[in-house]
Order: structure tokens, then C-alpha cells, then sequence
């Protein structure tokens, strides 16, 4: 490890603080303000480079914005009349607008940048990290209490190893670790017991998607292979995501629903 990783050295010892994702939220909070106190105050060549750099960034804001908006756009039809007669033959022709024309490949990546999903939860109750993690006190160190035993239900790959006990601050029980998922195709109204291939999204926050903890409304990748689905253009899907719909450490199993 370089001579100045002092800091990521310490976290990997000790871990992170209870409240660090609640204060880097606080932080970049108030980065927003700091941002605009900056662009009031430098002047010169400074202001000049500093006001370019926030116009990139607002528009390329403004352009993720119009992106996640493209797909609830509705165009409608000009009825311009033509000049002079039209034939018989073209009267029964549909008039199609200049808007329609953008190929329905083009408007699939687009919603696919967007990073929107139709899910069939579309909100879930927080979980607050009391519910979440079990203080652990054990060895010598009992009066330090930085260790932590998650009891939701948590995926972890094939190729996993624990950490040395020393080290491990977040600890996964093997009797919560599950790899599998009862998942249901909405249009076929099947449900298939599929293999878990990772986390895509937990909504309660970035820190228990990392982890791989599995609550009502997770975003799961499961391996479709055996299902035989296939893309437009012939080739075979192997991964889908799908939402959780239960509460696994209640059931002490996932079910879900696939995303189509």
C-alpha cells in the first residue's frame, strides 16, 4: 500500500464511522452552496474557467433530465393540409409525424441511459440500521463495539472468503446467505427458481447494495439461460433483474418478479 493511503488503511482496521454515509449525504448537501459561493466570488481568468466548468455540468445535467422525460413524451400529429389536390391512392396513407420516425432501437438505448425501470414496487418502507444490524461484542474487545452482524437475507458470490476476524466489521451469518430466488414471469405467470448472479440495487442505500443484503423491493440479477428467452435480434439472454416482493428473513426465501 502507497506511503499516504493512511486513511483507507485505518478504515480497513477499523471500519467506517456509524454515521459516515449520513455525513458524506450532509456534505455533498452542502457542496451545492459552496459551489454557488465560489462562482459569486472569483473574478478574472479564474471566474471565466470556473463558470465554463458549470455550464458543462448543468448541461449535461439538463440533458440526463430531458433523457428520463424522453420516455413518457407524447408527440402529436400536425394535420397540415397539403397544397394543391392530393391523389386517391395517397389519401388512406397515415400521415407520420417527423417525431415518430427515430427507430425504436434508438428510443430502447435511450431509456436504457436513463436508468429508469418500471418496477412493481415502486416504494418500500426504510429500513433503519438498528433493524438492520446486531451489535456484536466478542474476545478481548468487548467494550469496543464497532463489529456488526447483518440480519436480512445477503447474497455473496461463489468465489467468496471472509475477511480475518480482525478485520471484518460487517459479518454475513451462513444460514442468512441465500443464492437462489423464487422468480414469476409476469406474461407467462410462471414462477421459475432461478440462480442469484448478484445485487443490482438495494433501495435502503449504496451501502447494503455493496453488501448484498436482500429486502422487500431489491433490484436482483438472476440467470434466465434456462428459460430460453431471447433479444430481437436472436441472441440467447443469460441475466435478468428482478424486484423481491417479500420480506426474505421472514419467509426464509426470495420471491420476486422479473422486469420485462
Amino acid at each position: 500500500m502507497p506511503q499516504g493511503d493512511y486513511v483507507e488503511l485505518h478504515q480497513k482496521r477499523y471500519g467506517k464511522r456509524l454515521d459516515h454515509e449520513e455525513r458524506k449525504r450532509k456534505k455533498d448537501a452542502r457542496e451545492v452552496k459552496k459551489k454557488s459561493t465560489m462562482a459569486q466570488k472569483l473574478i478574472g481568468l479564474k471566474g471565466k474557467m470556473y463558470a465554463k466548468q458549470r455550464y458543462k455540468e448543468k448541461v449535461e445535467m439538463k440533458r440526463t433530465i430531458q433523457q428520463h422525460s424522453e420516455r413518457n413524451n407524447k408527440h402529436k400529429v400536425d394535420d397540415n393540409v397539403a397544397e394543391g389536390a392530393m391523389p386517391a391512392y395517397l389519401l388512406d396513407r397515415e400521415q407520420v409525424a417527423r417525431a415518430k420516425v427515430l427507430s425504436n432501437t434508438i428510443k430502447q438505448k435511450r431509456k436504457e441511459k436513463a436508468g429508469k425501470w418500471e418496477v412493481p414496487i415502486p416504494k418500500v418502507r426504510p429500513v433503519a440500521e438498528d433493524e438492520m444490524f446486531k451489535v456484536l461484542r466478542s474476545g478481548k474487545r468487548k467494550h469496543k463495539s464497532w463489529k456488526r452482524v447483518i440480519t436480512k437475507a445477503t447474497f455473496v458470490g461463489e468465489n467468496f472468503t471472509r475477511k480475518p476476524p480482525k478485520y471484518e466489521r460487517f459479518i454475513r451469518p451462513t444460514g442468512m446467505r441465500m443464492n437462489k430466488a423464487h422468480v414469476t414471469h409476469p406474461e407467462l405467470k410462471c414462477t421459475f427458481q432461478l440462480q442469484i448472479i448478484g445485487i443490482k440495487k438495494n433501495p435502503n442505500g449504496q451501502m447494503y447494495t455493496q453488501l448484498g443484503v436482500m429486502t422487500k423491493g431489491t433490484i436482483i440479477e438472476v440467470n434466465v439461460s434456462e428459460l430460453g428467452l431471447v433479444t430481437p435480434g436472436g441472441k440467447v439472454v443469460w441475466g435478468k433483474y428482478a424486484q423481491v416482493t417479500n420480506n426474505p428473513e421472514n419467509d426464509g426465501c426470495i420471491n420476486a418478479v422479473l422486469l420485462v
